[in-house]
This record gives structure tokens, sequence and C-alpha cells, in this order.
């Protein structure tokens, strides 16, 4: 099992090294160290995608994101991810987010993008335990006022149960839509911010205070002031290794005490939480006063 799994990761690591190449099945075989015929089986079985179907969305995600934040032409977006036409990157687009790719490059909308979790990562279980103590580094920082746009969940109290309530697709539909933190978060609210019946636990994405674009269906906006805040960043880490990294952080927030530095928690905003990311360590925000 381990054996496979490991093996349909290294076609994903392939597939998003080489995703403006072409990628053929014994390119892919290749890396697997399985047959072609075995290689496509494995990695059917682990992602629910045939390699072309997720080769094919994973091109026209990073397109999308090409198109919102480059101004660059349709053509050039279409040969440099891959399409061998213009015509057949329009039908593609569409079919994947109901849009045409000039209309949506004219204005963006939120788009449930792809997005390619690693098989070896999905695998890694919570329960895993510290084995080193590592440097955490601190850092009072500044958010302004701003209202986010939020996924409510039901119960979740961390990821692992938001993603059973709401679906780990929310976090596509949120890369796709511009941050004014540049990307994506997760917060646990504080009770003044929870409505009855829904989950302490949400994700959603940092806009301006006058933002008067589109809300997707299911979201809720809400404002939250000018605070401060301490960042915990740990170090770097081995992706299969952020449920450690994430430990490592949490422990170091619950042993430090902001009366040092002359600050109380605040505990009227929400924790803020960053996708982990092994190459900048996880980060994690905690409101002071």
């Amino acid at each position: 099992m381990e054996e496979h799994m490991e093996a349909v990761q290294r076609m994903q690591d392939y597939i998003a090294e080489h995703l403006c190449e072409n990628i053929t099945l014994g390119d892919l075989s290749r890396v697997s160290l399985f047959s072609p015929w075995y290689s496509h089986r494995l990695f059917t079985q682990y992602t629910n995608l045939t390699p072309g179907d997720y080769i094919r969305r994973f091109r026209l995600s990073r397109s999308a994101l090409k198109l919102r934040d480059e101004a660059c032409k349709i053509l050039d977006v279409a040969l440099e991810l891959g399409f061998g036409s213009v015509d057949g990157y329009q039908r593609a687009f569409f079919r994947e987010f109901g849009c045409n790719p000039r209309e949506y490059a004219a204005s963006p909308i939120p788009l449930y993008l792809f997005t390619p979790y690693g098989v070896k990562y999905r695998a890694t279980r919570k329960e895993n335990k510290m084995e080193n103590v590592k440097n955490v580094f601190i850092q009072v920082i500044e958010k302004p006022a701003r209202k986010v746009l939020i996924k409510r969940g039901i119960k979740a109290a961390d990821y692992f149960a938001y993603c059973e309530e709401v679906g780990c697709e929310v976090w596509g539909l949120l890369l796709s839509m511009k941050s004014i933190s540049k990307e994506p978060v997760s917060l646990w609210l504080p009770a003044s911010y929870i409505k009855p019946d829904t989950s302490e636990y949400v994700q959603g994405v940092e806009v301006a205070t006058d933002y008067a674009d589109i809300i997707p269906d299911g979201f809720d906006i809400i404002d939250l002031p000018r605070s401060k805040y301490l960042m915990f960043q740990g170090e770097p880490f081995h992706e299969e290794d952020y449920c450690q990294a994430i430990e490592q952080v949490w422990e170091a927030i619950k042993k430090y005490d902001p009366s040092v530095i002359g600050y109380t928690w605040d505990k009227e905003n929400p924790r803020i939480q960053l996708e982990p990311i092994g190459t900048r360590g996880y980060i994690e925000f905690v409101a002071i006063k």
C-alpha cells in the first residue's frame, strides 16, 4: 500500500514540475517504477482521476490564475499550458468552469479551481506525534480592518472535521479569489462571530473593507477590525510531516506568555491559520491586545 502511494506521489510530483511540457504515460511510468498500464491503474485508483484528466484540470486551473493575475493573451496561455489550439482550450475551460476564458480574464469571478492534493500527504494522520523540538519564530504584526468571505461548517473545530462537513474542494474556490493577504485563510472564530448551529472553524478570503464583488453561494461575509497579532512561524518541514509541524507551533503557542512583551491574548478576534507549506514553515496568528 505505502509503495503504491509513493509511486502515485512521484507521478503527481512529476506532473507538477513538468506541467507546461508534454507529459506521456511513459514519463509517468518511468518515475513510478511500474509499467504504463499499472501506473495508469494506480494513479486512477488513488486520485479518482485518470492521468489525462488530472493533468487537464491542473492546467486549466493554472491557466485561470494566469488570466486573473497577468495581462496575457488567450493564445499564449493556451499554448504555454499545453493546449493544442485556442478553440480546444476555450471549450475545455468552459466545460471545467462554466465560463469563457476571455470573459473571465476581463472580469474574474470565483471559480472552483482544481487542487492537486498529494496522496501521500492526504494519508498522513493528525495523530502523528512530535519527534524533535524545533525553533518557532515569533513576531508582532498588525492586520488592517477588513472583511472576510467565509464558508461555515456545522460543528467543525479543526481542518479535518471541516473537510468532512464542507468538502476540501472549497479551498480551490478560495484560491481563485484575490485576497489582500495574498492567500486564503482558515479561522477559529470567537463566539460573537459564530451563527447558531455553525462551526467555530471556517475557511475564507480576506478582502478590503469596501469589497462589493461577488459573494459565492453559501458564503457569509464578516467584518474584522484593525488588530494586532503574534505570528508564530515554525521551521521548514517535509510536506508529509505537516501534522507534526502544526503540533510544534501549537505547543509553542500554548507555552508562550504574551505579558513578557506587554500584551494579553485577545479573545475577541479570530485565530488565523495559513496553509501548511513546507518551504516556509507552518504559520499561525493569535490576536493580542
